[in-house]
């Protein structure tokens, strides 16, 4: 029932846990750090303050750099190492970096662009497998995204998938048109 719910709540003090979750504390016990995902949503500037230090300045810089990357994707102002534009789109990841975009991505399908959007987080070899065969090298980018690039799985994938693509092109320096890093 309600009562019961907002029982719970009351015991396990959820008030305290979100006031100190917007005061920036290292609720993240597993990582020993702040949880920040509310500064990214946090359209009002609001100062957010960790040790300290407002970390809303950095996190809209971060913000606009990604902004500007997207509309030179999407613009075909970002071009492959042939100079054809982008067609797909591949985010490797696990958890919350493969679910999370994922997500987005569905919510926002009535939106779409002409992109399309593939998602890698299987480690058994075929899902990047079967991914890679529909997919021309000189216009995919893959996004490898991971919060620390040790995690087994999504380093695994992005080992194929950088495999698949220098087989194609036999030259490492084209890598970089074709490959992005994110990460928090």
């Amino acid at each position: 029932t309600l009562e019961k719910l907002q029982a719970l709540a009351r015991e396990t003090d959820l008030q305290g846990a979100i006031a100190a979750m917007f005061a920036g504390e290292k609720i993240n016990r597993t990582e020993d750090r702040a949880v920040l995902h509310i500064a990214l949503r946090n359209r009002s500037n609001t100062p957010i303050y960790v040790d300290g230090k407002d970390v809303m300045p950095e996190v809209n810089a971060v913000l606009a750099k990604m902004k500007q990357f997207c509309a030179r994707v999407i613009d075909g102002e970002w071009r492959g190492y042939t100079g054809k534009t982008i067609t797909d789109v591949v985010n490797i990841g696990i958890g919350g970096s493969d679910l999370g975009p994922y997500m987005v991505t569905e919510a926002l399908r009535p939106y779409k662009n002409h992109l399309a959007m593939h998602f890698v987080s299987n480690v058994d070899g075929t899902h990047i497998a079967e991914t890679l065969q529909r997919l021309n090298p000189e216009t995919t980018l893959f996004l490898v995204a991971s919060k620390t690039f040790t995690t087994q799985e999504t380093m695994t994938n992005a080992h194929s998938a950088r495999d698949w693509f220098l087989q194609a092109t036999g030259d490492e320096r084209h890598v970089a048109k074709h490959f992005a890093a994110l990460s928090t």
